[in-house]
């Protein structure tokens, strides 16, 4: 177990660039978690954990997710707090980090669960409304999140706004969302398109039974033209209050819950 003392180590600069770069981290297919309980859910969830850097604070403070991460990563190295501090984006520091081996993420619409219910993300920019998201549909106990463009699905702030569920959930990347919106219909499935405009269906008043996608748009433009159109219908959620609209990962939480309380 090599030991790590200077800022400037390769293996740091390597780490950092992954962290801060979506374009770094799809050229090399790999990830940058922080924190005890993000990494330690990788090592438990069985995520390809290629480096693991810890300081000897948190080897001591969190013994339970040490273990299990030690004995999961390829290669592990002890660091300095300065170290550590250069490692992290956040404020306080818990002194694990790991860099992982990425996922392949792009699954056709002919491969998922024609019966089961997905909640799909156009052009979401927000990673903390991402990673909200991806935390509500595990918990709902959804069948899967699909992203297509919009934040990095492995940005470290979406990551850790999951709080896990990134390892748990099925998450797909859709590159042609009209593509895949279409083959779902040809299997069954009834893509719903979310809007703020009253005179959509309430979601009170949708038959979620069966294969259902969910779609959720951009925070500030909402669901593309083209995607509203390829769309079997366009839901809304009624409001009592002056708000013009929900913020996406809010909209997101309230259709999951309509989507598997009603379509079960």
């Amino acid at each position: 177990m090599e030991n790590i003392t200077s800022k400037n180590n390769e293996k740091i600069k390597s780490a950092i660039a992954i962290r801060d770069s979506a374009s770094q981290r799809k050229k090399n297919g790999k990830f940058f978690l922080e924190g005890a309980r993000l990494c330690g859910d990788a090592a438990i969830s069985g995520g390809d954990i290629l480096q693991f850097f810890f300081t000897e604070k948190a080897r001591a403070k969190f013994p339970e997710f040490f273990e299990k991460i030690l004995s999961s990563a390829g290669e592990s190295y002890c660091i300095s707090e300065e170290v550590s501090r250069k490692l992290s984006d956040t404020q306080s520091p818990q002194g694990m980090f790991c860099v992982c081996k990425t996922g392949d993420k792009n699954i056709s619409a002919d491969k998922i669960n024609h019966n089961g219910k997905y909640i799909l993300l156009e052009n979401v920019q927000d990673p903390s409304n991402l990673g909200a998201v991806a935390r509500t549909a595990e918990a709902m106990g959804v069948d899967g999140l699909i992203v297509s463009g919009g934040c990095d699905i492995y940005n470290p702030k979406a990551l850790r706004a999951c709080m896990g569920a990134f390892f748990r959930l099925n998450i797909i990347e859709c590159g042609d969302i009209i593509r895949f919106i279409k083959s779902a219909q040809a299997k069954g499935m009834k893509a719903f398109a979310s809007t703020p405009d009253s005179e959509a269906v309430k979601i009170t008043e949708v038959d979620f039974s069966g294969g259902v996608i969910c779609i959720v748009g951009n925070e500030g433009n909402g669901v593309t033209c083209e995607t509203m159109s390829a769309a079997d219908a366009k839901i809304t959620i009624p409001m009592q209050g002056r708000a013009e609209s929900l913020n996406a990962s809010t909209a997101a939480a309230i259709l999951i819950w309509e989507m598997v309380r009603r379509g079960a």
